[in-house]
């Protein structure tokens, strides 16, 4: 379990890193494309969901010419994403639900209901996650919230941030959102899929090579039981 300067420490690291790999601040956008590109970014880099999302928004005319488009077809303009074709069914689905209920595809109205609201009934769409929704809350509605994918997670609990083994989402997000103040939201954010993605897979993880190890009681274990190689000495 990890004492509390430990996480001071482990939270320490990570803003640590994140300013040192930072490619300024997470574009504005209002609620509708903020659920869009959560549908990109979720188990992925800020890197690679940019560059997904900037795809659909260049080779599409408008959000409706994209509504009747194939997944299929929205998948080749994801092609850098895994499961592209799932998340472009996502997309049209959320586009159709949007369409059919508001003629539109403006969800700015939600900036009048509060936060709370907002995000009920965000999450009533059919290709909402509780990752979407918070991303939405965290970067578009202005409320604090700690989006949690399967890789951040992950991180968040090998690093023992978190203690709770429940998998009540909400729950989680709830004890992170204690810890880290919301100013530094999105930077915690980017820097836990960052290292998601980069190290802390969920077979065979980098300990080794990860910045974190010498912080993560995890990645310390992984040391320890890993098989050290012995080399023959020339002669």
């Amino acid at each position: 379990m990890q004492t509390t300067v430990n996480k001071q420490r482990v939270f320490q690291q990570l803003f640590t890193a994140a300013a040192r790999h930072a490619k300024g601040e997470p574009e504005s956008r209002p609620v509708l494309e903020q659920f869009l590109y959560a549908i990109c970014r979720e188990g992925v880099t800020r890197e690679l969901a940019d560059r997904a999302f900037r795809s659909l928004r260049d080779n599409y005319f408008d959000w409706n010419e994209v509504r009747v488009s194939s997944p299929r077809e929205l998948a080749e303009s994801m092609d850098c994403l895994p499961d592209a074709e799932g998340r472009g069914q996502r997309v049209v689905d959320f586009l159709q639900e949007v369409f059919e209920t508001t003629f539109s595809f403006d969800l700015e109205s939600l900036q009048k209901k509060g936060v709370k609201l907002a995000a009920k009934q965000l999450s009533r769409y059919q290709a909402a996650s509780e990752y979407v929704v918070s991303s939405v809350v965290q970067n578009s509605l202005g409320g604090h919230a700690i989006p949690l994918d399967d890789g951040s997670l992950r991180v968040v609990r090998r690093l023992g941030l978190i203690e709770n083994e429940t998998d009540d989402l909400e729950a989680l997000r709830s004890s992170l959102e204690h810890q880290v103040p919301k100013a530094k939201a999105a930077t915690f954010s980017d820097a836990i899929s960052a290292v998601a993605y980069e190290y802390c897979h969920d077979n065979s993880p980098r300990c080794g090579s990860c910045p974190l190890c010498p912080h993560c009681p995890t990645g310390q274990d992984m040391k320890q039981t890993a098989p050290t190689t012995h080399r023959t000495k020339p002669r």
